[in-house]
């Protein structure tokens, strides 16, 4: 009887797992959720400014080659596309309130999450790829004023900038992204099997 007295209190003195306390879990998962919201208005407006600059400069200057205005109009799709995925991320986001319906909340976190990662995945390469494709044909024609040497330094800093942005930035960001969202979902599911 003793061996079974000093299995029970082993197995009692086992460390009991952290009950998460629903406000505390509820405001971090909320502040986590605004500054990701936050960042995507961000996002919103300043594609939106630049979609209207890009637009301005189609409509406001005379260009020669049809290859100018080629490069411009892709740049602009691309870019309103690019609007559109945030505005829809944006709503995903925003749609549900944890406190109301906390696992349609979480469903919908997860979703957002999938998306986000499809977007950081193929879509991202294919959006910078046309996104060089329009400037490079932009660029023909104002590159064309300068001399030959001068031309590859400005598509050698603009092949540069994209790589740098699409193969270390991008990794950063992305990574950082997923680590906070991850840490909401896993605080929800959490407390979701709490009460289970």
């Amino acid at each position: 009887m003793k061996n079974f007295d000093d299995l029970l209190s082993v197995w009692q003195a086992q460390p009991k797992p952290d009950k998460l306390e629903v406000d505390n879990v509820l405001k971090q998962v909320k502040k986590g959720i605004s500054g990701l919201s936050r960042k995507l208005m961000w996002n919103i407006v300043s594609m939106a400014a630049a979609t209207a600059w890009v637009f301005a400069v189609l409509l406001f200057f005379a260009f020669k080659y049809w290859t100018t205005y080629a490069g411009i109009f892709m740049v602009l799709l691309i870019m309103a596309i690019y609007t559109m995925v945030l505005v829809r991320d944006y709503r995903l986001l925003n749609k549900r309130d944890a406190t109301i319906s906390p696992n349609e909340y979480l469903q919908s976190l997860k979703e957002y999450q999938r998306r986000r990662a499809n977007m950081f995945g193929w879509m991202y390469y294919t959006y910078v790829l046309l996104l060089s494709a329009g400037l490079c044909l932009y660029m023909f024609e104002v590159a064309s004023i300068f001399s030959t040497s001068i031309r590859f330094l400005v598509y050698g800093i603009n092949v540069a900038w994209l790589l740098f942005i699409t193969f270390y930035l991008k990794d950063r960001i992305f990574k950082r992204e997923q680590e906070k969202l991850n840490l909401m979902i896993d605080r929800l599911e959490r407390l979701q099997s709490q009460f289970e």
